[in-house]
């Protein structure tokens, strides 16, 4: 068996105290209550299971109904979805684990039928040409958004606000912003997505601006060390985000969210059907250099893999998506060298029991 000392030392993340350094990546499950968006009582059970991890991050949780794109997603803006959320991080706790939860407005990635008819919202009126998102109906073809105006973003970024609220409520140990795969705050990050000619567009400095307001309303919820940032800064062609000067954009949110003193940066690089990029396009290096607190990669890592990153000191922290998915005892049987379950991937966004909660553990 491969030594895996820094893979399972633990880590002190502020104050908390992380058993190892092994993170359950967010991961989509399209298995909320159908009515009002609220966890499904399943979840308990899921996050449970993988409470072995350092740290467990929720799948994308919706800070308001503007913030909803894909059906069965969970959201913490009403009473029954942080009662949803309390009963999972109750479970989470009594097994020794520690859990974020991520907050999520997917922006223009979303269909009118979430909103009475009304279109989605965006930095700028640019459609993600070929989109489709998962409605009740199916897939259904993106719209063109509807550009956001400037006295609305002080909302937007309240929404937020609240939501951090609701995850203390609900019990979270900190909370997550998603700031990546093509929603709401990459969004207005990238020139590709943003073409604004207000003070939240044009140079990379105001594209920045929006994502670092609502990172400083939840910083002053939870306190900066609480607070976690995602960042994935490969072009993604689903939700059609591109970037003229990636290197540059990325960096200079590293380096912001540094200042604030956040507890940590999750960057991501592996795209879902790109796979990784290759060593000289990796942007990653320059975001570890640019960003001074904890540092969590994500991608495509294994046991060996994650092993050699936090051994060469390219991160404090490892997130794993599917390996945690499909092995509720990840921990353990990278610990023992054992072999993995098959993740089934026609469950991963469809279905109850089956596929979230029926994986096997080791005897």
């Amino acid at each position: 068996m491969a030594n895996l000392s820094h893979l399972f030392s633990p880590f002190r993340l502020g104050r908390l105290e992380l058993k190892n350094r092994m993170v359950m990546a967010p991961m989509t499950r399209s298995r909320a209550l159908v009515e009002g968006n609220v966890p499904n009582p399943l979840a308990v059970t899921y996050y449970a299971q993988r409470a072995s991890a350092g740290l467990l991050i929720t799948e994308g949780t919706q800070v308001s109904t503007q913030g909803v794109g894909y059906i069965r997603t969970p959201g913490i803006h009403s009473s029954a979805q942080v009662a949803g959320w309390k009963a999972v991080t109750d479970a989470v706790h009594a097994a020794g684990g520690v859990i974020f939860a991520q907050l999520w407005h997917v922006g223009r990635v979303s269909h009118p039928d979430f909103h009475d008819g009304q279109l989605p919202v965006a930095p700028s009126a640019i459609p993600v040409e070929g989109g489709q998102v998962f409605t009740f109906k199916g897939r259904t073809p993106m719209v063109t958004p509807r550009a956001l105006e400037t006295h609305e973003l002080p909302g937007i970024v309240e929404q937020f606000r609240l939501a951090a609220v609701n995850a203390k409520e609900a019990g979270f140990d900190g909370v997550e912003l998603h700031g990546s795969n093509g929603y709401l705050l990459d969004q207005f990050l990238r020139d590709g997505s943003n073409q604004r000619t207000d003070a939240y567009g044009g140079s990379i400095e105001n594209r920045a601006r929006f994502p670092l307001e609502v990172a400083r309303a939840v910083v002053g919820v939870w306190g900066a060390e609480r607070v976690g940032y995602r960042l994935a800064p490969q072009p993604f062609p689903y939700a059609g985000m591109t970037d003229s000067t990636p290197a540059e954009t990325f960096s200079h949110m590293a380096r912001e969210l540094g200042r604030l003193g956040l507890g940590y940066l999750h960057v991501t690089e592996a795209v879902s059907g790109q796979g990784a990029p290759s060593p000289e396009q990796r942007i990653s290096p320059l975001l570890r250099k640019a960003f001074p607190g904890t540092f969590m990669v994500n991608g495509g890592y294994d046991a060996q893999t994650g092993e050699a990153a936090l051994s060469r000191g390219e991160a404090e922290l490892v997130s794993y998506g599917v390996p945690f998915l499909a092995n509720p005892d990840l921990v353990e049987r990278y610990r023992r060298g054992a072999a993995l379950n098959t993740p089934d991937s026609a469950t991963f966004f469809t279905g109850e029991e089956k596929g979230l909660i029926d994986y096997p553990a080791l005897g």
